[in-house]
């Protein structure tokens, strides 16, 4: 009779699999991690004060945030930024979705003036386009700093008309603040593809309660 044996021998294949699966995890872990560290900032724990007046609803609030290195040297070499302040004033409805009632939007641009070595700053509604740069709140300063605080500061920004609010239903304020890539010079806009250093985004929802009635 014939035995045949074989041998069994423990192969070092699934260690160095797992080795490499557990190495793929944690490399996806950092880089997941440091993703999320370089995603746009977005302030939850921005206060919004709102006023209801009998003319209108007013906004005011404090933005926090701050600009790279590589957005203030675009600023120094002469590039404009753009800055987009948004708000939805949304009606609440519990028998459908909420229903838009108003939008605001205003627009910043902060630029660099060589020859008077000062920082201009264009504040307009709507969009801003340099025919209509004219017709906007225009502002001088001596440094970037003091223009960025103005940028910053929004205080009693007419975002709604009273007649446009139902006193008997809560409403809903949507806002929103960034830096508008679209309005930089096309070449700087595909360097800037997913770069952080360009990426200002801060967001807030805040409710507005239904008028008290007597």
């Amino acid at each position: 009779m014939m035995v045949f044996i074989t041998r069994c021998w423990k192969s070092p294949l699934p260690s160095l699999l797992l080795g490499w699966l557990a190495a793929a995890v944690l490399g996806f872990s950092v880089a997941q991690a440091q993703a999320q560290a370089q995603a746009p900032s977005s302030d939850a724990q921005q206060l919004l004060r709102l006023e209801r007046a009998d003319d209108a609803l007013w906004l005011s609030t404090q933005l926090d945030f701050e600009l790279s290195p590589a957005v203030i040297d675009a600023l120094h070499k002469g590039i404009p930024i753009y800055f987009v302040a948004e708000a939805d004033v949304l009606r609440e409805r519990w028998y459908w979705t909420n229903k838009k009632v108003a939008t605001a939007r205003r627009q910043f641009r902060l630029a660099y003036q060589p020859l008077t070595r000062q920082w201009r700053l264009n504040i307009v509604s709507g969009q801003v386009v340099e025919a209509e740069l004219g017709l906007s709140l225009n502002q001088n300063f001596d440094s970037w700093s003091e223009a960025l605080n103005t940028v910053r500061r929004i205080s009693r920004w007419k975002i709604a008309d009273a007649a446009e609010l139902a006193p008997d239903a809560r409403h809903l304020v949507d806002f929103r603040f960034w830096l508008d890539l679209a309005q930089l010079p096309r070449p700087l806009q595909i360097g800037t593809l997913g770069q952080s250093d360009w990426s200002v985004a801060l967001s807030q929802e805040q409710v507005l309660d239904a008028e008290v009635t007597q």
